[in-house]
């Protein structure tokens, strides 16, 4: 949820993980060595992709002009966060 307070986007923030976000976290718990390296690569990998999609959606069609705003300034930063990601899986 984002509301906008004297001129201030304000978000709520979550108190803890999603079930998908836990249950990624138990996963990696039980692997060792280059099991863990792989799962953890991927799902680096996974999480940017997500989230460049996220705000190169609202980025564009956004209906918060601040939000909107932020999100396309902070793209081209998630971006090079996910060539990064890329290049941890080759």
């Amino acid at each position: 949820m984002t509301m906008v307070k004297g001129g201030k986007v304000k978000a709520a923030i979550p108190a803890s993980m999603s079930s998908a976000q836990q249950s990624m976290l138990d996963d990696l718990k039980k692997m060792n060595g280059d099991d863990f390296t792989k799962q953890y690569h991927s799902e680096q990998e996974d999480a940017h992709e997500d989230a460049v999609d996220l705000f190169k959606r609202y980025g564009e069609e956004g209906d918060n002009a601040d939000l909107k705003a932020w999100a396309a300034k902070t793209r081209p930063a998630l971006e090079h966060h996910l060539m990064m990601a890329k290049e941890l899986n080759k």
